[in-house]
This record gives C-alpha cells, sequence and structure tokens, in this order.
C-alpha cells in the first residue's frame, strides 16, 4: 500500500512508544494531525540593529566569538554557561542558564547567532537558543514557530517532526474546499496554508495561511450543523401535534396578563412547529423576566390538548418546584394533570408517578435530571423541553429525547447567547427570542461601593427592610478558603444575624445544603419569615420572590458579565423599586470594566456580547455542557465575519441538489463524515 496523508505518525522516524503516547496527549495520532497541529504563536527571530532593541525583548544578535565558553556553577544542580560576541564593535556578554551541552557549538572566531532576551543595563543576553548563522526555519525566514506541548516532547522535537511529515507527505494534503470558493474568497490552497502556518517567512504569509485555515474550519462545522438541519427539516419524521386552535386561544385569555409582542411571536414559532410533521429543534432565548415559563406553558397545554405527554427538565429542584408551582395553578382547572419528580421524591409517591406517567395518566411531568432515569417510561411523549439547556450535558438532553419517538425539543435559556455564539453552537437549531420585557416592569438600578464602604449598603438594607422588602446577600465561597481572599457566606451569616440580632431573621443558602434543607430555607424567605438570605450562587438562575427588592453581590468582580446579570435578576420581580449594589475592588483593568458595565446597562443581550469580549467564549459556558466548538486557529470573536461567510456558504451548499452526489464536493463531504453514509436523504 502506498502512503497516505492518514497514517499513523509512528510511521515517522525518532517516533518511540513514549514520544507516541507525548503526541497522541496532544491529540495527535495521524501525519493529518501532526501537520494541523499549528503554532499558537510566531517568536519574530530577525536579526537586529543593537541601537534598535528595547529593554527585555527578544531579540536575534549575531557576531564573532571573541571569548572561549566557560561553565561555571552556582547552587545545585545549577550552572551557566558565558561567553562573548563582537556586534559591530560592541562587546556582548551571553548568558546561557543550565544549557552546558551548548559548549561545544560556540568556537572562537566563529560567527554565531544567538536568541534571548536583552539586558540594556548590563549590555548582556540571555541565551535562549543558539540559531548558528541562520534562522530554525528551513527557508531562513525571520519567524520561529511555537507549539503546544507536554512534558514528554520538546518544542524542537515537535518541530522537526512536523518538518519531515511535510517533506514527505505535502503532496498528499486534501484540498477540502471546492476551487470555486477559494477563488471567491481569494485563499490560498490547504497545501500552501499548511506550509505558511509551520515555516513563515513573512508575516503576509502567515497571514494569509491563517485567512484559509481559518475559514475552512469554520466552513466544515457549519456544513455539519447545516446538514444536520437539513435532514431533520426534511425526514417528516417528527411528532405532528395537532392541537385544538380555539382551545388554545382559551388558555391564552385565561392567563393574569397580556401576552407582549415578542411573546406572542415566538409562541406563533413554536405552535407553527409543533403542527408540522417535521421534528421541531427550537432554542428559546430570553432575558431575566422576559416570561419565558408562560411561552413553555403555551406549548405543554397544546401537547396536552392534543392527546401528547410533555416534559419539561429543570436543573435543580428549588427551581423545579417553583415552575410545578406557578404552572399547577395555571393547569389544574383546566384538568391538565401535572407531577413533579426529582431526586426528593420519596419512594411511593414515586412508583405511583411513574405508573400513571407510563399509562399515560400525567399529561406534563417536571423534574430534574431525575427523568432522565431508566425506569422512567411515558405512554406518548410528544414534547421535550429544557430550561437553562447549558446546564445539562449533551448525553443527558439526549437520554431524556430518547424516551419519546421523535419528540418536539424546545431548549430555553434565560442566559442571552451573543448572536457570535448562537450562530457556532446553536446553528442547527431554529431560534425564537424574547427580546422585550412585560409591561410595568420598573428597571433594577446598580449600584458599584467598595468593600469600605459597607456600613452605608448595611444602612440601605435596612432602610429596605424597614419598608417591608428583603435582600439577598450572595458570596462566592461557601466557607473560608486559605487560597482565596473573598468573602465567604458562612462568615458574612454570622456577621449579619449579629448585626441585625432581634430586628431581622438572616438566612443561609448554600449547594452544599441537603435538598430538603434548602427547600425549608428558600419557603421561609418566600413567606417573608426571613427577611435576609445570605447564599451562594444556587440562587442563581429561576429563583422568584416578588418582595425582595435588594441584591447585594460581595467581591463582584470575580463573577462575569452574565452571571452578575443573572444574580441581578432575582430582584425587581414585583411593582417595587429595586436595586443590585455591587461590591467589589477589582484589581484588573477587566474587573473595573465590568463593575461600569454593570452600572450602565440591563440589557442582557448588550451584557452577554460585552462578556464575550471580556471573558471569550470558553468562559461565557462550560464548553464540554454547551458543545462549544474547539476551534484550531479561528476565534469566533475576532474572526466573526469568517465565521458568518462559512455560515452562509454552508447553508448555500448544503440546500444544492447535487451536495449528496456532486463529486466536486466529495472531500468536503469525506471531512464532515457524510461520504460514503447510508440512510443520509435530504429529499
Amino acid at each position: 500500500m502506498g502512503k497516505s496523508i492518514y497514517d499513523p505518525v509512528s510511521v515517522l522516524p525518532s517516533v518511540g512508544e513514549k514520544r507516541l503516547e507525548a503526541l497522541h496527549q496532544l491529540g495527535i495520532f495521524t501525519i493529518l494531525d501532526l501537520l494541523s497541529h499549528y503554532p499558537f504563536r510566531y517568536e519574530d527571530i530577525q536579526e537586529k540593529n543593537l541601537l534598535e532593541i528595547e529593554d527585555q525583548e527578544k531579540v536575534t544578535l549575531k557576531g564573532n566569538v571573541v571569548s572561549e565558553a566557560v561553565v561555571s556553577r552556582f547552587g545545585p544542580k545549577k550552572n551557566r554557561l558565558s561567553f562573548r560576541l563582537v556586534i559591530d564593535h560592541a562587546v556582548i556578554s551571553i548568558t546561557f542558564f543550565n544549557q552546558p551541552y551548548l559548549k561545544s557549538k560556540i568556537i572562537a572566531g566563529e560567527e554565531l547567532a544567538v536568541f534571548g532576551k536583552w539586558d540594556a543595563k548590563r549590555k548582556s543576553l540571555t541565551g535562549i537558543k543558539i540559531l548558528g548563522t541562520a534562522s530554525a526555519n528551513q527557508d531562513g525566514g525571520d519567524f520561529e514557530s511555537i507549539y503546544r506541548t507536554n512534558k514528554g516532547i520538546k518544542q524542537k522535537t515537535l518541530f522537526d517532526l512536523v518538518t519531515k511529515a511535510y517533506q514527505e507527505y505535502h503532496e498528499l494534503i486534501p484540498e477540502t474546499l471546492p476551487d470555486f470558493l477559494r477563488k471567491k474568497y481569494r485563499l490560498v490552497s490547504h497545501q500552501a496554508a499548511i506550509y505558511g502556518m509551520h515555516f513563515p517567512a513573512t508575516e503576509e504569509q502567515t497571514r494569509q495561511a491563517r485567512r484559509e485555515v481559518i475559514f475552512e474550519e469554520f466552513l466544515l462545522y457549519q456544513l455539519k450543523l447545516q446538514s444536520l438541519r437539513k435532514k431533520q427539516t426534511a425526514s417528516g419524521h417528527g411528532t405532528q401535534i395537532k392541537y385544538d386552535v380555539a382551545d388554545l386561544r382559551r388558555f391564552i385569555k385565561t392567563l393574569p396578563f397580556e401576552l407582549t409582542t415578542a411573546q406572542k411571536r415566538v409562541v406563533n414559532e413554536i405552535c407553527n412547529d409543533l403542527k408540522e410533521a417535521r421534528h421541531m429543534h427550537r432554542l428559546l432565548q430570553g432575558d431575566v423576566g422576559s416570561g419565558k415559563t408562560i411561552v413553555a406553558a403555551i406549548a405543554l397545554f397544546a401537547a396536552a390538548n392534543a392527546g401528547y405527554q410533555s416534559a419539561l427538565m429543570i436543573p435543580t429542584e428549588i427551581l423545579a418546584e417553583q415552575h410545578m408551582e406557578s404552572l399547577s395553578q395555571l393547569f389544574d382547572p383546566l384538568e391538565v394533570r401535572i407531577a413533579l419528580l426529582t431526586g426528593s421524591t420519596k419512594a411511593k409517591e414515586r412508583r405511583i408517578l411513574l405508573e400513571e406517567l407510563a399509562t399515560g395518566q400525567l399529561d406534563v411531568i417536571i423534574g430534574t435530571h431525575a427523568l432522565i432515569q431508566e425506569d422512567v417510561h411515558f405512554a406518548n411523549l410528544g414534547l421535550v423541553i429544557t430550561d437553562e439547556q447549558h446546564r445539562f450535558g449533551v448525553n443527558q438532553r439526549k437520554t431524556l429525547r430518547s424516551k419519546g419517538k421523535e419528540p418536539d425539543v424546545l431548549f430555553m435559556t434565560a442566559t442571552p447567547i451573543p448572536r457570535t455564539l448562537a450562530i457556532t453552537t446553536y446553528g442547527e437549531m431554529d431560534v425564537s427570542v424574547i427580546d422585550e420585557l412585560p409591561a410595568g416592569r420598573i428597571p433594577i438600578e446598580t449600584i458599584w461601593t467598595r468593600p469600605k464602604n459597607f456600613e452605608g449598603t448595611l444602612e440601605f438594607i435596612e432602610r429596605q427592610l424597614q419598608a417591608g422588602s428583603q435582600a439577598y446577600v450572595i458570596c462566592p465561597l461557601i466557607e473560608e478558603s486559605e487560597s482565596l481572599d473573598v468573602k465567604n457566606a458562612t462568615d458574612i451569616y454570622n456577621n449579619l444575624s449579629s448585626y441585625y440580632a432581634t430586628r431581622y431573621r438572616v438566612g443561609l443558602l448554600h449547594g452544599k445544603m441537603k435538598p430538603a434543607e434548602k427547600e425549608a430555607i428558600m419557603q421561609e424567605f418566600k413567606e417573608n419569615k426571613l427577611q435576609v438570605l445570605v447564599s451562594t450562587t444556587v440562587i442563581e438562575v429561576g429563583v422568584n420572590v416578588p418582595n425582595a427588592t435588594t441584591m447585594v453581590i460581595y467581591d463582584a468582580d470575580r463573577f462575569g458579565l452574565s452571571q452578575l446579570h443573572q444574580l441581578r435578576g432575582r430582584v425587581g420581580r414585583g411593582h417595587k423599586e429595586s436595586y443590585c449594589i455591587l461590591v467589589a475592588n477589582p484589581k484588573s483593568e477587566t474587573g473595573i470594566e465590568r463593575m461600569k458595565i454593570m452600572t450602565e446597562t440591563n440589557d442582557g443581550f448588550i451584557l452577554s456580547e460585552k462578556d464575550l469580549e471580556l471573558r471569550g467564549s470558553g468562559d461565557l459556558f462550560g464548553s464540554k455542557q454547551s458543545g462549544l466548538p474547539d476551534f484550531k486557529v479561528g476565534d469566533i470573536i475576532g474572526d466573526f465575519g469568517a465565521l458568518e461567510a462559512a455560515r452562509e456558504e454552508a447553508t448555500a451548499l448544503v440546500n444544492q441538489p447535487d451536495f449528496l452526489t456532486n463529486p466536486a464536493y466529495h472531500e468536503l463531504r469525506q471531512a464532515i463524515g457524510l461520504e460514503n453514509l447510508t440512510g443520509v436523504n435530504f429529499n
């Protein structure tokens, strides 16, 4: 058999068992993996004049060696190698630490190029590596590729392997992009891009290489999403929920308030999906307090009206119980049968509930992860709604869907997702957005204060308590930490209990408590038996206490903007003016910027965009839970233009009638796993 770009990397010389294991740890298994393991940065190793360089700058100096190299020891297992170069009549001291083996390369009277860090005061260079008389790049370029490595493999070794692989396999590098796309976007070949990524001679060569690699990886990802979306749309195997329109309208009229224009729009989008034979796969986004629960209630009623069961999966027991309470008030008068299943459901009650679910006596089941256990069976599951869907893993969501025959799926999130992330992560879904708050909602006033002013904050809280309102106080930790200088909930609880003494009752809530303890505390707070609730972020999503008007967040700079916005959304849920007080003394510019942004806007979508800019996509959601792709080169923020272009091209490609058969798209289909698959039909 001939060589293949998919040959195992072990075919390269000098790749033994240990080195192979180190490569595998980096995700490198094949020659193509190795060639696609791109540098994450480049060192500028071009020579510079002594007059041009600045203190502590990394530079390459070239001159004649004018002294013997001397190795001296200092301390246990430490040594320095020293010699001198003459450069433009100036004598420069060169020092390498703990690299005595370099001595043989330093020969008096010969020319030598050294890359290192310049010390302007001492007129000396701390050496990093000896380059010889030319750069380390095979073309003699001015940039050295720096790779992500591990303990088992060094930079030079990895670079040498990449060089060897390119020399032997470059002619086999597949050209995945069709010619018309390369011409349209003026992209170099993939072979040229891989060369430019690893062995750049100029900045322009690297720029052109990056453009091609970024567009290709964005296009392949978007093709996978759009292919999946096309298949779901065209399959016709979804659940067709034929509800009675007149009954649904009557139900909507029983709601205690008028739907907003945005709510009406998304209700129409969801209900149209339910009636279609195709599979619904929709994401419902809505800011804190925008009324997603009511939209979900309408969808649940429509499914029950058509004779189908629904499941509403919630991330926490507190929130699940809250949904049960609010939905029961809506459904009980209409004889829509509803139940709650959580880890705290007692064994006898659980047995009865599961039997009623399996025999079709229940219309709606609300629950936590308990819904995905093996013994939970449905008679006729037609609709699955997942609230705060990014809090569940992909497999958990899939397990719940598998309990029905292609049920329609609605994901909900109160974390506004920037359009950038929505296009990247949820490109295979239809997206509905509630971008309007119900009438009468009073904007929350947000104040940033320093810890030294906290006495004034306590007085402010007391004035709110005197007016009959309640307050949350949020801390990042449960207990004191030796490694972090931040406030903890236990100490704050003790301090506030002492401060308010007999005047007001203070409660403590955190994630280590048993579910029954948390529920008891929350119930007391809801009933105003507790006036102040000290908590960790366990109350972040969905908790609804309309009488709470003040949210105090300690060490607020330790939270991202989206999380701060979620916490702030626990107040302002009634008819009183509400306040969010951020107590923070940020040490970084990013921390200061977060505090300023929070005081300037209540719009969750604006905040989510800012959060993405400040923190990056990896921190906005946990990538394992959200399914956010790990692009090798592309940055979904900085390269958003390329991302949008790739999405448009991917959509156009999968909508072409011959996409699955045209030989021109063979490489594309193979790259996304569509080639030679049976049962894939978009028509």
